[in-house]
């Protein structure tokens, strides 16, 4: 069942990821259309095409690989006019001398050019206004982020946050050594604090030790701090209040650091601590939070992703040292798609509530589809925001020529940009290739 969960689970991160995709891409389809652009492909996924559907000039479909999408929009960049006047004699001209990023250019101008219908073709998207041509190339990945505060208010205004109530959920019956190996009660193990001194489930703490109590992390505190001695518990119980006498007892237990982790001797050893117990566990309850809430995390999501993208390459090699060396990786550091996955099936096979579990599937497809909006802002090609970095700049060419009341300039030609791209491309698929082997090899695990 664990694994049939755990598969489950890596399924809906799929499904999740193409939902983010198509949103995506539907982002740039519907403003293209409404100002007029040609949109001749809408595709989720890479690859050999699954299946297709021509509905007037477009054509909508899925393929293979799952990794990402894109719509063909007519006339992306201006025209060149010398591959143009090939085409109409029937002389393409294929490959160009010059090298291998030369040909990449004319390649790029070739491709762009079969987009147009002729010289005059005005439902391109090269025509458009800046402001058009920058509300296109934002709206794929705005419509991610909405897409995470969707799933965010879901989450925490629908679902709620997980908070511990003053509210006594279960008893222990009795203290089991630590190294018994064994979870059933034994004939020879002492009698629990809390169920000597008759709290019950239910039981609603109100004083510990003459101190009101707000929080069950306050009880607590004064639990462990008070081994051996006798405290008085005010409880409301059938809406009545009930004055116990809890006398917690000492237990030795690992001392740990900030991040959990046991803490050694000078010797290597792990420390210990005396501390107290009681035998009582808190009842959780989900808390709405308010429907701001959601918006409010993404933002604080969309700051912790930006930091993470901004030093990506030093964070993609430390992942990579600690690929060879076997290291621990960091647990706020970059994942693959496939890290995404592992974790939704980890979080599918949990041994916890389904509520719980659909908690954190949503939590963790919300926080992919802040990344998406992240990284996908970049500015630099092929990445969205590197075609709002070329609108932008033609937009302020064009400025800059009415100031001066010069002719209006030519239309970027962001086809010169082709070797950068290309390296850029190369540089994504290496990064992608090494975060991909880290969360196969190393995986960053929630247990």
């Amino acid at each position: 069942m664990t694994v049939l969960a755990f598969v489950i689970g890596i399924v809906l991160m799929i499904v999740g990821l193409a939902v983010s995709i198509a949103l995506h891409e539907l982002g740039h389809l519907v403003p293209a259309k409404r100002f007029g652009v040609r949109v001749g492909q809408y595709m989720i996924g890479f690859g050999p095409t699954l299946w297709s559907r021509q509905i007037g000039e477009t054509q909508y479909g899925f393929k293979a690989i799952p990794l990402g999408g894109y719509i063909s929009m007519a006339g992306m960049y201006p025209p060149s006019p010398k591959e143009r006047a090939q085409a109409a004699r029937g002389q393409r001209s294929g490959r160009a001398g010059g090298g291998f990023f030369a040909t990449m250019v004319q390649d790029a101008r070739v491709a762009n050019d079969e987009t147009l219908l002729s010289d005059d073709d005005d439902r391109v998207f090269y025509r458009l206004p800046v402001w058009k041509r920058v509300v296109i190339m934002l709206g794929g990945p705005v419509m991610n982020l909405l897409f995470a505060i969707v799933l965010f208010s879901i989450l925490l205004s629908g679902i709620g946050v997980q908070t511990a109530t003053t509210t006594v959920s279960s008893v222990s019956e009795c203290i089991i050594p630590a190294d018994a190996g064994r979870t059933v009660c034994a004939a020879s193990d002492p009698v629990a604090p809390a169920a000597a001194a008759g709290l019950m489930p239910g039981d609603v703490l109100v004083e510990v030790d003459g101190q009101s109590i707000s929080t069950f992390a306050e009880a607590s505190a004064i639990i462990r701090e008070s081994p051996g001695r006798s405290l008085t518990v005010v409880v409301e119980r059938d809406g009545s209040r009930q004055t116990l006498t809890l006398t917690p007892a000492a237990i030795d237990q690992p001392v740990t650091d900030a991040a959990g982790q046991p803490v050694l001797d000078a010797n290597g050893a792990a420390q210990t601590q005396t501390v107290g117990f009681a035998g009582i566990r808190q009842e959780v309850q989900y808390l709405h939070q308010p429907v701001w809430a959601g918006s409010a995390t993404a933002v604080e999501n969309v700051g912790a992703v930006a930091g993470i993208i901004w030093q990506l390459p030093v964070k993609v090699y430390e992942t990579a040292v600690t690929l060879v060396s076997g290291g621990e990786r960091d647990p706020n550091g970059p994942l693959s798609i496939v890290g995404a996955g592992i974790l939704s099936g980890e979080v599918a096979a949990a041994e916890a509530p389904i509520l719980n579990r659909v908690a954190g599937f949503l939590g963790l497809l919300a926080s992919l589809n802040v990344a998406l909006f992240v990284f996908n802002l970049v500015p630099l090609l092929p990445l969205d925001g590197g075609h709002i970095v070329v609108a932008l700049w033609d937009g302020i060419k064009r400025t800059w020529a009415k100031i001066f009341r010069r002719p209006p300039p030519k239309p970027v030609d962001a086809t010169k940009l082709v070797p950068v791209t290309f390296v850029v491309v190369i540089g994504l698929i290496v990064m992608g290739a090494v975060l991909i082997l880290a969360d196969l090899i190393n995986p960053v695990s929630i247990l």
